[in-house]
């Protein structure tokens, strides 16, 4: 099966195409601008402090800083993660970015692929695809409404593909 790459130009043939990316609170501008203001308001008080006599304090809210800054540095890593779903006259294609960076992919053949729900109680059903002993879930980060549109949306795309439409202008009445 070929590799399919976001990076080259569109695969020939791409019949549905879902790209997933984590809800993301903050975008990058927001993260600097909240690293700023944390930074403001905990050395703030924290020179005033070291003014006054109370030179401790200074050091506590310096550990502060550093933690809050550990803290969004690890949601800011959140923003390289995404899972590229690719559906061609090949086949499946499953493409993931972690949060460092490393992309996987994961090839599935269409042909017995089946799109399917799991309820889990309590939680977030889980939108797996099935195909001859094979499991492999996709869209964790997504919610209900937009797992189901997904595993809807991907269905058709499976449908279409399972059951082309031919047009002969030779059988026309």
């Amino acid at each position: 099966m070929r590799s399919l790459s976001r990076d080259t130009a569109e695969p020939e043939g791409l019949l549905f195409e879902a790209v997933i990316t984590p809800h993301r609170s903050l975008s990058r501008r927001g993260v600097r601008i909240l690293a700023v203001a944390l930074a403001i308001a905990f050395l703030g008080p924290g020179l005033l402090f070291w003014a006054l006599g109370a030179w401790p304090v200074l050091g506590f809210s310096g550990v502060e800083l550093g933690l809050a800054a550990v803290l969004i540095q690890l949601h800011a890593r959140s923003f390289r993660r995404s899972e590229i779903v690719l559906l061609t006259g090949d086949g499946v294609c499953i493409q993931r970015r972690d949060a460092s960076g490393r992309r996987t992919e994961r090839h599935l053949d269409p042909a017995w692929l089946r799109v399917e729900l799991e309820d889990r109680p309590g939680r977030v059903p889980a939108l797996m695809l099935r195909t001859r002993g094979v499991a492999e879930e996709i869209a964790a980060s997504l919610g209900e409404t937009e797992k189901r549109d997904l595993a809807a949306a991907l269905g058709e795309a499976l449908h279409r593909w399972r059951n082309p439409v031919f047009d002969n202008p030779q059988l026309r009445v």
